[in-house]
């Protein structure tokens, strides 16, 4: 028997499945829903860990949901649909989505939970799956502060870096400004590097050269196997995922009438790239601007 918090996880994909583990390995009792999105989840079983086949059963059986979906659709679908989340949440039961959503979105749907009885906190993730398994990740979490340290001890069992950004809606407002800029900068990377080759510039010149001045930095680094090797593992992050990441950022641009034409150049290179090449990586961008694709 254990006094930890019983855990639900919607979402056991590349990340979901990452914090899956780590929320096991640190001794929480954990359920997930059944979904055929889900990584394969034999090594959870086999750690204690329970299937659930709806949202409303997953719910019942837990003291907290952690969403890890893909975006506002998604997390609106798992919570509102007739069997989902908020049909079975527990008095006081706590949602954590770790997903990339629209703010306003977020709102509502913090709303609802609080009208079904519950408790909200939005807490986006950045870093990969390579940081997820790891138990590594970096959380921007919007949430009142008591639920915020409630919940604490839970988002270290699989986080390294905690940020409380504010009341809830401010992580996702800071993960959508950190993905732009972070999408932003991988697309001015790849435009370069497309101009580079076309210009006959060394790779391995052009990639010192940008390490040692202002080109240097985490983007270039998860760019940067690919651009010597043509290895894109380093940014597992789909051009579709790139995509409704920046629909997202010049949505909430918009309803704030902030100034998005710089994020809207880019956010038109991914969704060119991706009418043919939507499930590529990132650094396959470059590939596809040299070739003018």
């Amino acid at each position: 028997m254990t006094d930890k918090q019983r855990i639900g996880v919607v979402g056991v994909g590349l990340m979901g499945h990452g914090i899956a583990t780590n929320v096991l390995r640190h001794g929480y009792p954990l359920a997930f829903l059944e979904h055929p999105g889900n990584q394969p989840t034999a090594d959870l079983v086999a750690a204690g860990a329970r299937p659930a086949s709806s949202g409303a059963e997953l719910a019942a059986r837990c003291d907290v949901v952690i969403l890890c979906v893909t975006g506002s659709p998604e997390v609106e679908n798992a919570l509102l649909r007739e069997d989902g989340v908020l049909a079975g949440l527990r008095p006081g039961g706590i949602v954590i989505d770790c997903s990339t959503a629209i703010p306003s979105s977020t709102l509502r749907i913090a709303d609802a939970v609080v009208a079904a009885g519950g408790r909200f906190m939005d807490a986006p993730m950045t870093r990969t799956p390579k940081e997820a398994a790891e138990g590594r990740l970096n959380l921007i979490v919007g949430a009142d502060p008591e639920l915020f340290d409630e919940c604490r001890p839970l988002l270290a069992s699989f986080a390294e870096n905690i940020v409380h950004a504010g009341p809830v809606g401010a992580g996702h407002k800071l993960k959508l400004l950190h993905n732009y800029v972070s999408l932003g900068f991988a697309t001015v990377l790849a435009e370069a590097a497309a101009c580079a080759q076309r210009a006959g510039v060394d790779t391995g010149v052009f990639v010192q050269v940008l390490a040692n001045g202002g080109g240097g930095g985490v983007v270039l680094d998860r760019m940067r196997p690919y651009l010597e090797a043509g290895d894109a593992s380093g940014f597992r992050f789909t051009i579709a995922n790139a995509l409704k990441d920046m629909g997202y950022y010049t949505a909430m641009a918009g309803e704030l009438g902030a100034a998005q034409e710089t994020a809207e150049a880019v956010r038109q290179t991914y969704a060119r790239a991706a009418q043919s090449h939507a499930q590529s990586a990132i650094p396959s961008l470059v590939g596809l601007l040299a070739a003018n694709s």
